[in-house]
């Protein structure tokens, strides 16, 4: 279907399909019986073009909500496609008066699914109350001139004032982009102040290095303990929940001064194995 697309500006594209006629009665049901019957593109795609002003009058209803116009005319266009293929002829009605639900439909479900990463409208009442309370509140207050009350709003929506508390934080709470401009030089963005904590390569592959080293210095130190000693250095110094002096003295059976002695005799010999381990060893036998 040869629709066309919002490639240039809004104006452009407005004047371009403003060039398609409006269809008569006649026209459009004669379109629609072609499409129905026999499948014919090309008489749904002049039931699409004849319509595509209606749909930037819809779009703009929704402009106060933050989102591009363009984005909004360009989802509208897939609900007016939608509705074409939906639409009886038979029923008696103008293919608009149809296709300005699915048209409304497609741009509310962008408008959700777009305005935050968190689900603004997850049931059904929700979903309307995303779209009324803006609505609810200009009205209360352009008769009160006064700030509209959460319990006046509700009471006018026939929900809780608790709802519209919860839908009043989650609108208000949108999500930005890091790499949005927020500088008049147009370059600074708040990717800018961000710092970055992590290690750079070098240093991160060096520390890597490191401790390839020292696990093969430690491994080549335990394999010339006995049994008793790589048991204790294992379960009282590398372990993460080490064993106390008792349970290590009733594992081998023997006092706990015993497994003390065999602990001080195990650390010695790792840090003639491992010098840079001397200091270490010092703390731990103290």
């Amino acid at each position: 279907m040869n629709v066309p697309a919002l490639t240039g500006t809004l104006d452009v594209y407005i004047a371009e399909i403003n060039r398609f006629p409006i269809l008569t009665a006649e026209e459009e049901f004669e379109l629609a019986v072609r499409f129905k019957k026999y499948n014919d593109m090309e008489a749904a795609e002049k039931l699409v073009v004849s319509n595509l002003r209606f749909v930037v009058k819809i779009a703009h209803e929704y402009r106060n909500y933050g989102m591009k116009l363009p984005d909004l005319v360009q989802e509208g266009n897939i609900g007016l496609m939608h509705a074409v293929k939906k639409f009886d002829p038979y029923k008696g009605y103008r293919l608009i008066s149809y296709a300005v639900w699915w048209i409304r439909a497609y741009i509310q479900n962008y408008l959700i699914k777009t305005w935050s990463l968190v689900k603004i409208g997850t049931t059904q009442a929700q979903r309307m109350l995303f779209f009324k309370l803006a609505q609810a509140r200009k009205k209360l207050e352009n008769i009160s001139e006064k700030h509209a009350e959460f319990a006046e709003i509700a009471e006018s929506l026939g929900v809780k004032a608790q709802e519209i508390a919860e839908m009043e934080t989650r609108m208000g709470n949108r999500d930005f982009s890091l790499n949005s401009v927020i500088s008049e030089d147009g370059e600074t963005t708040h990717m800018d102040y961000l710092t970055d904590e992590s290690e750079d390569q070098e240093t991160s592959f060096i520390r890597k290095e490191e401790t390839a080293i020292v696990q093969r210095n430690i491994a080549g130190a335990l394999a010339k303990l006995n049994e008793k000693e790589s048991f204790i250095i294992r379960n009282r110094v590398m372990a993460d929940n080490p064993l106390t002096l008792q349970e290590v003295g009733d594992h081998f059976r023997v006092t706990r001064e015993r497994a003390r002695q065999i602990e001080k005799q195990a650390l010695k010999k790792m840090a003639l194995a491992i010098p840079y381990l001397s200091e270490e060893t010092k703390l731990l036998e103290g």
